[in-house]
């Protein structure tokens, strides 16, 4: 059997995640940031926990006009505060929140479907 190695049709793909790290094509990231299938945002400053997040932390994530904002939250799924959730919801967004491993085979699905899904991953 001769097997291939097919690419995806997008630009950023994640190959691994933890609480403290993701691969993301063949780079490591050890900070927090923010992947979209067409756009990286290494720069994305958030708190190291979830519960601190406020709306204002996901502005740059919004501005990608996702359909759908996948959280990673670290090694475990944690909800951030409730205004945080309806900064999305509010603007007919989904939000989904679940540990950096999950988040990271989700993002994989969804933008292998062609979904316009931002993933932010907190790593601490």
């Amino acid at each position: 059997m001769q097997l291939s190695h097919e690419r995806p049709d997008y630009a950023w793909v994640v190959r691994g995640a933890d609480a403290r790290h993701v691969r993301v094509n063949d780079r490591v990231l050890e900070r927090s940031f923010a992947l979209a299938p067409d756009h990286l945002l290494e720069d994305w400053a958030p708190p190291a926990s979830a519960v601190a997040l406020e709306p204002a932390h996901l502005q740059p994530l919004l501005a990608l006009s996702p359909e759908l904002v996948v959280l990673g939250t670290g090694g475990r799924q944690v909800f951030p505060p409730p205004a945080v959730l309806a900064a999305c919801l509010t603007r007919g967004i989904g939000i989904e929140v679940m540990d950096n491993a999950a988040a990271a085979r989700t993002y994989n699905v969804l933008a292998g479907e062609g979904r316009r899904v931002v993933v932010a991953f907190l790593l601490g």
